[in-house]
């Protein structure tokens, strides 16, 4: 694959700790890109120069909730505006990325006023379906939206992370980006659909999302695995017969990345690198870590994270061709 990657959320973090971070997703995961994911635009732009500097390749990937269109347009915009300074100091190493999964993040196409509430008749197929064609209708009117905002400003290529459930009119657009998770034990329907979207799509392909948690039984939970935990519960739990695995984590990661490789998708970013709001602790019932994607672990609101099982499988993979020192 010429994109091996990693998603970063920048948001929140120190810039020292960012740096620390991008060092080892360069250096350690011998990534060549890093998808920065964030709300707060300066940093966000921050993060992206210094990746720029260490080596990695950048997809800025803009993120704003529940919010309506107008404002996630002018967010866009600001995104736009900061991604074209950086690629024109640093030529062709900076792809913008309008968004990711639309019809769960923005308001309008799926019942439900916040993200958590859409999320639950996203979880439920045949609840989602009766709403697909409006899911499709307004998605499209909203990504042309977006992309004439991106080009307005943008001159290097624009893509967009599209939920595998959602059907995209990929024109305009430069990059296929699909967060494609495994899911389920049709493991042959998996490649079958990786196969036709690599065939019959005309452009580069890069998978823009896909991973698991670190428990037994996430394979095949993909994309659902932090319903493991009890949200509802103060604090939230781990519900009672599930079971720390990392190596169910690095297994899954492993053999999608052997995937790509072999079916010729252009690229492929694991989701994520870090999720401090999952968690480690040594207790079961209050490990969330369990249940999220990051490769890295860390404990309640400690800056320092250890690796995981993920973390080596996903450098071992990676690390035939080092970091990006253009």
């Amino acid at each position: 694959m010429d994109v091996k990657g990693i998603s970063y959320t920048v948001d929140d973090r120190p810039e020292e700790l960012v740096r620390r971070d991008l060092r080892a997703i360069a250096a350690d995961l011998h990534c060549t890109t890093v998808m920065l994911i964030g709300t707060d635009t300066s940093r966000q732009m921050k993060a992206a120069r210094c990746a720029l500097e260490i080596g990695l390749d950048v997809y800025i990937r803009p993120y704003l909730p529940d919010r309506p269109r107008r404002a996630l347009l002018a967010h866009l915009g600001e995104a736009a505006v900061g991604a074209e300074k950086l690629r024109l100091e640093y030529p062709g190493r900076v792809t913008l990325l309008v968004g990711s999964e639309f019809s769960l993040t923005s308001p309008g196409m799926l019942p439900g006023p916040r993200v958590f509430v859409r999320l639950q008749v996203l979880v439920r197929p045949r609840l989602r379906r009766l709403f697909d064609r409006r899911i499709t209708r307004r998605l499209n009117g909203l990504l042309a939206a977006a992309l004439a905002v991106s080009r307005r400003t943008f001159q290097g290529p624009v893509t967009y992370a599209a939920g595998a459930w959602e059907r995209v009119d990929w024109d305009g657009f430069d990059v296929v980006g699909v967060n494609l998770y495994r899911q389920g034990g049709d493991l042959a329907g998996y490649r079958e659909r990786l196969r036709a979207l690599v065939r019959e799509s005309g452009k580069p392909v890069v998978i823009t999302e896909f991973g698991c948690g670190a428990h037994e039984g996430a394979w095949r939970r993909g994309p659902a695995s932090f319903l493991i935990v009890n949200w509802f519960a103060d604090p939230p739990r781990v519900k009672d017969g599930n079971v720390r695995s990392e190596r169910t984590q690095a297994r899954y990661l492993a053999e999608l990345l052997d995937l790509y490789a072999a079916e010729g998708v252009h690229g492929a970013f694991v989701f994520t690198f870090s999720m401090p709001d999952f968690p480690h602790h040594p207790d079961p019932r209050r490990d969330l870590d369990m249940a999220g994607f990051g490769v890295v672990k860390q404990a309640a609101d400690a800056p320092d994270w250890e690796p995981k099982e993920a973390f080596y499988e996903v450098a071992h993979h990676y690390g035939g061709a080092g970091p990006n020192t253009r």
